[in-house]
């Protein structure tokens, strides 16, 4: 099922429960609960963030990485991932 499909879905069934102020509540607060556990998943400590950027520096110094010429090199590459 693709995204689309989902979000098609969701709204279908919002659709059916929209009359009942009840049930709009208790979707709210669950969609609310997931959209904090999305934010929550997400984030990182500022030392995980920083040790993040150093372990890319030395990546970057022991010549680890893909460069590109052009915006076709990189679109193909980005393209076989």
């Amino acid at each position: 099922m693709t995204a689309t499909q989902m979000l098609a879905e969701i709204l279908r069934n919002m659709s059916i429960i929209a009359e009942d102020e009840n049930l709009l509540k208790r979707a709210a607060k669950y969609l609310r609960k997931l959209a904090t556990e999305k934010k929550d998943s997400s984030l990182m400590t500022k030392e995980e963030f920083f040790a993040k950027i150093e372990r890319a520096e030395k990546d970057i110094a022991d010549g680890k990485g893909t460069t590109f010429t052009n915006k076709d090199d990189m679109n193909a590459w980005l393209n076989s991932l």
